[in-house]
């Protein structure tokens, strides 16, 4: 059963399940989706920290959080994890419980790609250690409210299943950076792509223009005379609209556009502006950084 979004007490998703199945995977993508993460929790040291959960002010910005515990865990204990996901619940604390589940097969060649033990093997082989651990995590697996086996996912997948069955897709979001710079002091080396604006008209070669920017207007009005810039900034809307969510959907957080021209002054200053606003309206997280004129404002 899924537990739901919110709660005047806040959430809480408790992540466990095979060793090498994908829990810290698990945790990074509800980090991204705005819970605080917590892994190899002590089980004796859980009710502590999920006490203030608890409590109907529970609120800001740690009222999320998710709990990583598997059989590593010091005094790991299927009945005490399961006990704990009962006093929450009790206590009208909206808590799901995520099962990370593989075939032996895929974990063994894990294992073995990565040259670690198996936690519960010790030394001996690793399908020993599994058969252990799946003993031991079988009343968890039966309570889990979602259930999610790694063995042939790709990472977006992975992470599609698990905001989906946990109900918190729309939580993630693209934080966008656009950097205006010129090209005469070399790329921004973190730019994920870059757009080239010099075939713009330059208002350099205008002397009343040359000591202006392009925060400010009179650029503006000077570049938006260029026959060519309306449709320019048009078909690079259409080529961003579709591929921001895409981007999103195969997990990148992160995305740097660059905007170029010869100085960094003039042209590129003024298309990231008008970049930013677009995208802060489409509801876009944007920071705008003017690299050569050495200033950065958060759009």
């Amino acid at each position: 059963m899924n537990q739901g979004m919110a709660s005047p007490a806040g959430r809480v998703v408790l992540v466990t399940g095979l060793s090498g199945a994908g829990r810290t995977t698990c945790l990074k993508t509800l980090e991204d989706n705005g819970f605080e993460a917590v892994d190899n929790l002590p089980l004796s040291l859980m009710p502590a920290l999920l006490a203030p959960f608890s409590e109907e002010t529970a609120s800001g910005p740690t009222n999320m959080i998710a709990v990583g515990v598997d059989t590593r865990t010091r005094d790991f204990d299927a009945d005490a994890l399961l006990g704990n996901l009962d006093r929450l619940r009790s206590n009208g604390v909206s808590t799901s419980l995520v099962f990370l589940d593989c075939d032996d097969d895929v974990l063994i060649r894990r294992f073995t790609e990565t040259r670690r033990k198996h936690p519960l093997a010790k030394d001996r082989p690793i399908a020993d250690g599994l058969r252990m651990e799946r003993a031991l995590l079988s009343p968890v697996r039966d309570r889990a409210d979602v259930v999610i086996d790694s063995s042939h996912l790709a990472l977006p997948d992975f992470r599609q299943i698990l905001v989906n069955g946990l109900g918190v897709e729309g939580a993630r979001s693209l934080t966008i950076s656009i950097t205006s710079f010129g090209f005469r002091n070399g790329l921004p080396r973190e730019a994920d792509m870059v757009f080239d604006v010099r075939f713009l008209a330059n208002p350099h070669y205008d002397p009343m223009l040359r000591p202006l920017d392009g925060r400010d207007e009179p650029i503006g009005a000077f570049i938006r005379q260029d026959e060519d810039f309306k449709g320019f900034m048009d078909r690079l809307r259409s080529f961003l609209e579709p591929l921001l969510p895409r981007y999103v959907g195969e997990g990148k957080s992160y995305l740097t556009i660059g905007v170029g021209c010869t100085g960094g002054r003039h042209r590129s200053v003024f298309v990231a502006i008008q970049l930013a606003e677009w995208l802060r309206a489409s509801g876009h997280g944007v920071t705008l950084r003017h690299r050569d004129l050495d200033s950065t404002t958060a759009v």
